[in-house]
């Protein structure tokens, strides 16, 4: 059973995500994501330290960067992150494809939430080229070896969220097969 804060800050996503279908996302705010979900605006902040937070945040680093590890350090900084993340995404739960969809959506229509994918997706570049150099991988090999990871999967998963596709995964895998099949 689920501990009552993992309860709360579900209802949080909850009442968020449906305000924002309702609403818009710049149409809806804190306060109103907190009284739908029956907790203050303190209690949201406990959970997000931001509105965007609630569509933008990646928990999945750890198990990147792990993946990413444990390919073998003789492939191109490239492919070893294409393979460790395709390694990753088979290890983990899969996710609520529609709570998947409509998150992205959010971003993929909201201006000023592309923007905050960008802090996301520097965390987990990071992670990507720490994973990288940790092998042996040149620094700025591993920074644009991320970089470029990195941008075929948002470009992939925020082009699928506008579709009516249910096959997340194949999203993923179209993107990381793009870059392992690139022609040198």
């Amino acid at each position: 059973m689920a501990s009552k804060r993992e309860q709360t800050r579900e209802r949080l996503l909850t009442a968020a995500l449906e305000l924002f279908t309702e609403r818009g996302y710049d149409g809806t705010s804190v306060g109103e994501i907190a009284a739908r979900a029956g907790v203050t605006e303190m209690t949201f902040f406990r959970h997000f330290p931001a509105k965007a937070s609630l569509l933008v945040d990646d928990p999945y680093d750890p198990v990147i960067g792990s993946a990413i590890a444990e390919q073998p350090p003789a492939l191109d900084p490239i492919t070893r992150t294409a393979r460790g993340i395709r390694s990753a995404w088979q290890q983990l739960p899969q996710p609520a494809v529609e709570e998947v969809r409509v998150r992205l959506r959010i971003v993929a229509q909201t201006p000023a939430l592309r923007a905050s994918i960008a802090s996301g997706t520097a965390a987990t570049e990071t992670v990507i080229a720490g994973a990288l150099t940790d092998a042996g991988t040149p620094r700025s090999e591993a920074l644009i070896a991320a970089a470029a990871v990195m941008a075929a999967l948002n470009t992939a998963l925020l082009e699928w969220s506008l579709t009516d596709d249910n096959d997340l995964g194949k999203a993923i895998e179209v993107a990381l097969d793009v870059l392992e099949d690139r022609r040198g």
